[in-house]
């Protein structure tokens, strides 16, 4: 059994494990045109009530990384733990609790609920199946104290209904109602508010706060939208994603109000501001808008041909590894990194 080790002084307090934790974790995907690295080397750890956000362009592993935290994947190398224990190790009990502690809710409402199951059906299968409501009555009763948990009320009034006969909205909380039936401790939430329109958007968002403040739901939260994970994320923590690494790290409002990253910066000058006459503080001017391909990255730092602070010799020789230039931030960036010792030095 891997874990944390647990002092057992009376004068100490013990070391409680995070809820889940990737430890270098790897995942590569054989293809025929090559291998593709879609996650390499990646270290999170998410606590009860703490909230992480996985930020990033399409295809930089985000989803794939929440699908290792899962166990929907696993990983071609390092492991995955559940309270420190790892789940290749884990015997049928604790598999049971971590499936039963550890929610997915998808980004597609349209497709994650299943048509021809009414609103009741789709919330009472898991009550039903893991032995918490003894009969439909029971089950009835619960089904409505989860869609009042996440403000679809009347409850009567939807319990009846099938998918098709529900908005956007209506679906995605009837999905994180589905999640929150099992009493969960940890929800993943990948993309979940992406295909909602904005102000319905606000209120799923407000919904799964209350949740995260309320019931202590931790949460891995991902989103390509900056704005979101600033409003969600205030108080967690943000890991910037670029081509299966995590290129920057750290409390939320540091990362959002004062990237280090060149990636990160350019993620916040994309942000679409009101005012059209008003240039980004932190826009970098990317050299190139072209990613690169994941079976063909290029050496040294992958964002090396697309970074605005791109030196030669360095940059496109040696890969940069994550490391603190800051007590709030980790950053993989040579050039990140030597400014920061030079702050330091002053």
């Amino acid at each position: 059994m891997s874990g944390l080790d647990v002092a057992t002084t009376d004068d100490v307090s013990p070391a409680v494990p995070p809820l889940i934790a990737l430890r270098n974790v790897s995942q590569v995907f054989h293809t025929k045109r090559g291998d593709v690295p879609a996650v390499q080397d990646v270290s999170l750890s998410v606590g009860a009530g703490d909230v992480l956000c996985l930020v990033g362009e399409s295809g930089c592993g985000k989803t794939t990384t929440a699908r290792m935290a899962a166990g929907l994947a696993t990983p071609t190398a390092g492991a995955v733990e559940f309270e420190g224990v790892d789940l290749g190790a884990m015997d049928s009990a604790q598999r049971r609790r971590f499936r039963t502690s550890v929610q997915y809710v998808h980004q597609d409402p349209y497709a994650s609920l299943n048509p021809i199951r009414s609103v009741f059906g789709t919330l009472s299968a898991p009550l039903k199946r893991h032995g918490l409501a003894k009969n439909k009555a029971a089950a009835w009763e619960q089904a409505k104290e989860l869609l009042e948990r996440v403000d679809l009320t009347p409850a009567e009034n939807f319990l009846p209904k099938f998918p098709h006969q529900l908005s956007g909205g209506q679906r995605q909380r009837v999905a994180v109602a589905r999640s929150l039936s099992l009493n969960p401790r940890l929800m993943i939430a990948d993309e979940a508010t992406s295909m909602l329109d904005v102000s319905i958007r606000v209120g799923v968002l407000r919904t799964l706060t209350n949740l995260r403040t309320e019931l202590g739901v931790g949460f891995v939260f991902i989103t390509h939208d900056l704005a979101i994970a600033r409003y969600f994320g205030t108080g967690g923590k943000i890991a910037v994603m670029y081509l299966g690494r995590v290129v920057e790290y750290g409390d939320a409002h540091e990362v959002i109000d004062n990237p280090k990253h060149p990636y990160t910066k350019a993620l916040l000058a994309a942000v679409p501001d009101i005012d059209p006459d008003r240039r980004h503080d932190h826009d970098p001017g990317l050299r190139s808008v072209d990613i690169p391909s994941l079976t063909d990255l290029p050496s040294g730092c992958s964002f090396h041909p697309r970074c605005p602070v791109y030196r030669e010799g360095d940059c496109d020789t040696t890969p940069p590894v994550l490391s603190a230039v800051d007590s709030h931030r980790e950053v993989s960036c040579h050039v990140a990194a030597e400014q920061a010792r030079d702050e330091t030095a002053r």
